[in-house]
């Protein structure tokens, strides 16, 4: 995912979430989101974990749409980025990568 008006570049993800399984909350936290990591540790408290499971179904699909509304765009190959759009839901052509300025 590239950021057109910053140029910043960060890993968007699709499908179920491994390292959210293993890691939890704090798979938020090392990506930046101190809110979300924090809401994540006490529901996974609060559940006795079971959150956790639960989350891994979910949570790539909800960081990858919260980086396209703070301005990101798919930025790979046309195959993965239409297979990405077409996970999270969202209209490839609206998203799609600006070109390069010069």
């Amino acid at each position: 995912m590239k950021n057109p008006a910053t140029g910043q570049i960060k890993t968007g993800f699709f499908g179920f979430s491994w390292t959210y399984f293993f890691f939890g909350w704090w798979v938020p936290l090392l990506r930046g989101e101190l809110g979300v990591a924090a809401l994540h540790l006490l529901f996974s408290i609060v559940t006795l974990g079971i959150w956790q499971i639960i989350v891994s179904f979910m949570y790539n699909r909800q960081y990858t749409s919260r980086l396209i509304e703070a301005g990101y765009r798919f930025f790979d190959s046309p195959e993965v980025n239409q297979k990405a759009a077409e996970y999270i839901g969202v209209d490839l052509d609206v998203h799609r990568p600006q070109p390069a300025v010069r």
